[in-house]
């Protein structure tokens, strides 16, 4: 294996944006395409931005982002957070008391990385399962998750959300919904309800996820238990300082979903194009896929690499040959590395499909030229 452990992620990411640098610099933002779906963005007005003092711009864009955050997410009150991971932190911190029970069900294993952790931090037991039939609530049980869309935008039956929260709240025990994508893609692309509005006591979204927000959190749900975790979050320094709040506040006014819609039609075309060549790609609601485990089974070619290392070297020469951005290359530790390409974004609207899968075929073939050469793989991460 070539990435063996955080570190090992922390630097092929920094190694990732130094080559997104180089790009912009000498070729220009034109010569980037970023089909992530994290693409984000930071919306703002001069004489916004002339507002952006320690305590001014809480007072001023906190109170406003009450408004179109509630529209957004459902819920009483809403929290703006530094990352989604800071928001699913604080309520464990807040909510979960150590040797208590976290279950967690999803629909496809495994959970974000960021809620095992969390209990550990905290000394809870932690059980998360993708099959509805063993899912069970145990006694001296703290705290309900669900995931609405996992990492690789697989959707939460509707029927199975609504009973995992009737489940929890007939033992009085709060839920908490993991819908850091799935705060748009459920709702726009499946027509599924808000978190809030399917009965779930805590929401948390990523507000760069499939809308033209930061990299942040905002967290929805009952007043009380938002007080409750706010506490926490103030504590430990979690919270949105104001230009993400500004940011958030503009991300979600200017959130339009045609894009999300238009893709879901578009990746039909594009999964067929991917067919002449490929056997393992997968449609996913607003692009297609490819997991490591389906990657390396599309390789003629001997190697001693594992499966993620071979979605890590792929991202990497679709980025630097072709400027394509995918998350394997730019994610965070922990992150999966499944590659994405999500035709949701402004960037991907830019890209002729045909010439898009030409670029893919040609990263392929440069895939399986140099993954028998470990030096040479690891000179490309590192």
């Amino acid at each position: 294996m070539i990435i063996n452990n955080s570190l090992d992620e922390v630097k092929k990411r920094e190694k990732a944006l130094s080559i997104i640098k180089d790009i912009v610099e000498t070729k220009g933002r034109d010569f980037l395409f970023d089909l992530t779906g994290l693409s984000g963005g930071f919306i703002a007005s001069s004489s916004e931005l002339s507002l952006l003092e320690t305590y001014v711009g809480p007072a001023i864009f906190e109170d406003a982002l009450q408004e179109v955050g509630i529209e957004h997410m459902g819920g009483e009150k809403v929290l703006p957070l530094n990352r989604t991971s800071s928001g699913i932190l604080a309520t464990i911190l807040a909510l979960v008391e150590k040797d208590t029970n976290v279950v967690h069900y999803l629909e496809e294993l495994p959970a974000h990385p960021s809620i095992p952790r969390s209990c550990k931090l905290v000394g809870a037991n932690y059980f998360e399962t993708d099959v509805f039939e063993e899912f069970s609530i145990p006694d001296n049980t703290s705290l309900v998750v669900i995931t609405g869309s996992t990492m690789d935008l697989k959707v939460l039956d509707e029927d199975e959300f609504k009973k995992v929260i009737e489940m929890a709240h007939e033992k009085n025990i709060p839920v908490m919904v993991d819908d850091a994508s799935g705060a748009r893609l459920r709702t726009v692309v499946f027509n599924q309800p808000r978190a809030c509005d399917i009965g779930a006591d805590i929401a948390i979204t990523s507000t760069d996820k499939l809308m033209p927000g930061p990299r942040g959190g905002l967290m929805a749900g009952r007043r009380d238990l938002i007080d409750k975790i706010k506490v926490k979050v103030n504590q430990f320094g979690l919270e949105a300082q104001p230009p993400l709040v500004l940011a958030m506040l503009n991300g979600i006014k200017n959130f339009n979903g045609d894009n999300l819609v238009k893709s879901f039609k578009r990746k039909e075309d594009f999964y067929n194009i991917l067919n002449d060549k490929f056997s393992n790609f997968e449609k996913t609601p607003n692009g297609v896929l490819i997991t490591p485990s389906g990657l390396a089974n599309e390789i003629g070619v001997s190697h001693d690499l594992s499966d993620n290392d071979l979605a890590f070297i792929f991202s990497f020469i679709l980025l630097k040959d072709h400027g394509i951005i995918t998350i394997p290359a730019v994610g965070m530790p922990g992150a999966s590395a499944t590659i994405r390409f999500d035709l949701s974004t402004n960037d991907a609207f830019k890209l002729d499909l045909s010439d898009l899968s030409q670029k893919i075929i040609s990263s392929f073939n440069q895939l399986e030229n140099v993954i028998g050469d470990e030096e040479k793989c690891s000179e490309i991460l590192f």
